[in-house]
């Protein structure tokens, strides 16, 4: 017996994806990540389920309003925006990544080259 839930759907999902307005926020997501679109595509089929990649554009406009508001350090990073509007980062592990970054700024280091590690290490988590 095939159930639909052991559908392949890939292809719809890079249909959605490939969309006008879903293009234009996948391709915003990867200049934000460092990464190509394509790349950001794979993880994005991969890991979402086919109601949040319909809801990405709206999921992204509502972190880009609402997500880390008044800490700097956590807006570079997209703390709340890569856990919450757009969970493509587990929260521990970028729990981890800030806690590295506070680290680095108590230790002396520029908040610039903090930042250019942390957002490193996004990439990283989201491309693995």
């Amino acid at each position: 017996m095939n159930y639909l839930y052991e559908k392949d759907l890939r292809q719809m999902k890079y249909t959605i994806l490939t969309s006008t307005r879903h293009d234009e926020t996948v391709h915003a997501i990867a200049r934000r990540l460092g990464t190509g679109d394509a790349k950001l595509r794979m993880v994005l089929i991969r890991r979402f389920d086919m109601s949040l990649l319909e809801n990405l554009e709206s999921r992204w406009q509502m972190g880009q309003e609402h997500a880390d508001n008044g800490d700097p350090v956590a807006e570079g990073i997209g703390y709340e925006l890569f856990t919450r509007f757009i969970p493509l980062v587990d929260p521990e592990v970028m729990q981890t990544i800030y806690n590295k970054m506070q680290a680095m700024i108590q230790e002396g280091s520029a908040i610039d080259e903090a930042l250019a590690r942390g957002k490193a290490l996004v990439r990283e988590a989201v491309l693995s």
